[in-house]
């Protein structure tokens, strides 16, 4: 069964899109961002696309940034070793490979990629169109086919993670899926996912 894990908040203990908009972005939106996409104003995709417009600095100072900053969730490296994950992200392809690189480790990455204007950062969605399941532009239909064993922690993974076969979860995505009824196996490094799939 293909295994397919997140990056942000999964394969890293801290979400890397947040460190940039804290850093080079304007923070002072989430919290009103944040409170659309609970209230179901604005979608994913729509808040992403906000937070990265106040974001105007080169992408190679950010990577450079993402790269030094970067901290990986124990038990990545086994993981990916022992079973070669899918990477499927909202995050982007420019920020998650250099980390892949700086670790030494080779993966399938399906992510979004991002055009860094002076201007405000300009995000190229993967999945522009929207899911028949849940309305937004998700990483459902971005899934392998066949049943599949899902690893997240936030809000973008909520509909692949319904989708799948089998679950790990942590952080908002365990909330959801509990609020939901829907079953799933806790975890909070990736030693656990191992140990659970060996």
């Amino acid at each position: 069964m293909p295994l397919v894990v997140d990056w942000d908040g999964t394969c890293t203990v801290r979400d890397t899109l947040l460190l940039v908009v804290n850093e080079f972005g304007d923070p002072s939106l989430e919290e009103e961002l944040d409170a659309a996409l609970a209230a179901g104003t604005m979608t994913h995709a729509a808040v992403m696309d906000a937070e990265f417009a106040s974001v105007s600095a080169p992408l190679d100072e950010v990577v450079a940034f993402v790269v030094e900053r970067a901290e990986l969730r124990p038990g990545f490296h086994e993981l990916f070793e022992r079973f070669g994950p899918l990477v499927l992200s909202s995050s982007f392809r420019q920020t998650i490979e250099p980390v892949l690189a700086r670790e030494g480790v080779v993966a399938e990455v399906v992510a979004n990629s991002v055009e860094a204007r002076p201007d405000g950062w300009v995000i190229h969605h993967l999945a522009p169109d929207a899911c028949a399941a849940c309305g937004q532009a998700c990483k459902r239909g971005l899934l392998p086919p066949g049943e599949v064993t899902y690893v997240g922690d936030g809000y973008s993974d909520r509909c692949a993670a319904l989708a799948a076969h089998r679950v790990f979860a942590r952080a908002g995505l365990a909330s959801y899926l509990a609020d939901q009824g829907v079953s799933f196996e806790p975890f909070d490094t990736l030693h656990d996912v191992v140990a659970a799939l060996s």
